[in-house]
């Protein structure tokens, strides 16, 4: 283990207690095991770190957060979450293949829809021309991938341009429309990952009618 891993794995146990643990099982849920630690405390705990290692420069903090995530802890996959937000500056577009991986197996909007919305937004909105349009490629693709949490996040992740009264409403409403046609496969899941996915579209128009209320969810996009 990275020594700021280390720090930032034992800060988190120190950070916890058994009655919060058990708290955020029941509340949160999944197959992660949890140390019970607040969310203030991940966050205190990586910025301290940052702190602590002001020499990480891109491939440290990628291979950091690749760690934090390799042991399902939800407090380290968490903390990998805020450190990629933390440094979201550093981030390119060869960084969406690492995050994909990370969405696929987050299996819970407390992992997921931080990563869409705080990571890949902002990463995607800070890019050039030319990684603005392979991004697009992968954002296409997740709307229409099978795994719901990918096309969750596609559709999250413009929430804050969109907000900030830059975005492209056009793309999303593109989006949305590829993300809800995909075919649910039949089995028991088929109902909750509908709706995953309408409340990830009903997230983004709530939000869009209340900054910019001028935008239609309509049949053209407009």
């Amino acid at each position: 283990m990275s020594d700021a891993g280390e720090f930032i794995d034992s800060s988190l146990q120190r950070e916890g207690s058994w009655s919060r643990a058990d708290e955020l099982q029941a509340r949160v849920g999944g197959d992660l095991s949890f140390y019970g630690a607040s969310v203030g405390a991940v966050r205190g705990t990586v910025r301290d770190a940052l702190r602590r290692h002001r020499e990480l420069l891109h491939d440290d903090i990628t291979a950091l957060s690749s760690e934090l995530w390799s042991v399902p802890v939800f407090e380290r996959r968490l903390a990998a979450v805020v450190l990629l937000q933390s440094k979201v500056h550093m981030l390119d577009n060869a960084d969406l293949t690492r995050i994909e991986g990370f969405l696929r197996t987050a299996q819970l909007r407390e992992l997921a829809d931080p990563l869409a919305v705080d990571v890949v937004g902002p990463l995607v909105s800070g890019l050039d021309l030319l990684g603005r349009v392979r991004a697009d490629s992968v954002l296409d693709r997740w709307a229409r991938e099978p795994d719901v949490w990918l096309r969750r996040a596609a559709l999250l992740s413009p929430l804050r341009a969109l907000r900030a009264g830059g975005g492209d409403w056009r793309k999303f409403v593109g989006l949305a429309k590829a993300a809800l046609a995909v075919s649910p496969e039949h089995d028991a899941d088929a109902d909750t990952d509908a709706d995953l996915l309408r409340e990830a579209v009903a997230v983004v128009l709530d939000d869009v009618a209340k900054h910019r209320p001028e935008l239609e969810f309509t049949a053209t996009g407009t």
